[in-house]
């Protein structure tokens, strides 16, 4: 092959393939060049001519340059024609198919059409360059290249940003929104707690009940209501202060809650009275139950700056016998005429009022 007028006072020949270490495309703002030509001159031309803008690697074949492309970031290969295991053309094709992101150029010193044709729908080259070339034109055409290697680069890279941006927004947003759904979760465990006892308050544990109802009226099992006030509880507020009466109501409220059974539901409805809800259990059971509670809080004894305090309590219990509807307004009014019986009576007791007369109207 015939060297061009502007080889003279090249270099001698170098086989070494690369003039510089590359890095990552991702990172460079030089574009990496493989140089495919089974002249050594050529080569040493090419090399010379482009080091100053590029990392040149060099390869004399197209298995030589396959290699170099499997192991390095080349981002444009500038091959001749007539390689001696095949046409640039075909290395060129291979490097489309293979590599799509590589940026193609064919080097030919045979100006023919067909040649021309082929470089274009087989290898869809960007870039013709005749021998012997200009180096200006050379040039001119990789920066053209490069310019747009360079363009899609950036905007790769500020696609990467925007993903790594639009990824920590959706973190960020998906943090949030579990925060949010835990203070919303406190929120609805603090509306329905007793901020004192720490057990369910009046509308807790009365929605507890209502929902109870709801599904009885399907299977018209036994429930029982039960209303509980501790007995001269202003005495204690009297004796201790409210801090101590405080105290009392929350031990009260944890005997309560280890008494009953896993199936009852028991809350504070206000001051020094607490509600039980008893599903399936009837009158009988309801008397075991209550007389159980009774009897455990008035054995049961609490310290408070050193002094021991005891209490007894009154329980009015409402108890509906199985196939009987009532509401939960007519269970509580009962419950409440339970609990005034017991107070009256003597107090430290249990009076259940049974209840076996359906209503036709559920609240």
């Amino acid at each position: 092959m015939r060297v061009p007028p502007t080889a003279k006072g090249a270099p001698a020949p170098d086989t070494v393939f690369s003039t510089a270490t590359p890095t990552m495309n991702s990172s460079r703002q030089r574009c990496s060049i493989l140089v495919v030509d089974d002249e050594a001159v050529i080569l040493a031309l090419l090399r010379e001519q482009l080091r100053h803008e590029y990392d040149v690697f060099t390869a004399r074949s197209i298995a030589e340059a396959r290699d170099i492309v499997a192991v390095r970031d080349i981002d444009i290969v500038l091959s001749d024609l007539n390689l001696p295991d095949g046409s640039g053309i075909a290395l060129l094709e291979w490097a489309r198919q293979s590599h799509p992101r590589i940026s193609r150029v064919l080097l030919t010193g045979m100006a023919r059409l067909e040649d021309a044709a082929e470089a274009i729908n087989r290898s869809q080259v960007h870039r013709i360059v005749l021998k012997p070339w200009q180096r200006d034109d050379l040039l001119g055409s990789l920066r053209s290249i490069t310019r747009t290697l360079l363009l899609e680069r950036n905007h790769e890279k500020l696609l990467d940003e925007y993903r790594a941006l639009l990824l920590n927004l959706e973190n960020r947003v998906v943090d949030r929104t579990r925060e949010l759904e835990q203070k919303n979760q406190l929120l609805e465990k603090m509306a329905l707690t007793d901020p004192l006892t720490g057990i369910p308050n009046r509308r807790a544990v009365e929605l507890i009940a209502r929902k109870e109802l709801l599904r009885r009226a399907r299977t018209t099992d036994p429930i029982a209501i039960g209303i509980i006030d501790v007995d001269h509880f202003k005495d204690i507020n009297s004796a201790h202060l409210l801090v101590g009466g405080d105290h009392v109501l929350t031990w009260l409220a944890q005997l309560l809650q280890s008494t009953v059974r896993s199936c009852d539901s028991i809350g504070r409805i206000g001051g020094e009275e607490f509600m039980i809800v008893a599903p399936n259990t009837d009158a009988v059971g309801i008397d075991i139950l209550g007389e159980r509670v009774r009897n455990t809080i008035e054995r049961a004894r609490t310290t408070y700056h050193g002094k021991t305090i005891g209490v007894t309590v009154s329980i009015g219990f409402a108890a509906a016998d199985p196939g009987s509807l009532f509401s939960f307004e007519e269970l509580r009014v009962a419950a409440s005429g339970a609990l005034a019986e017991a107070k009256s009576s003597g107090r430290n007791r249990c009076i259940i009022q049974r209840m076996s007369s359906p209503v036709a109207v559920l609240n």
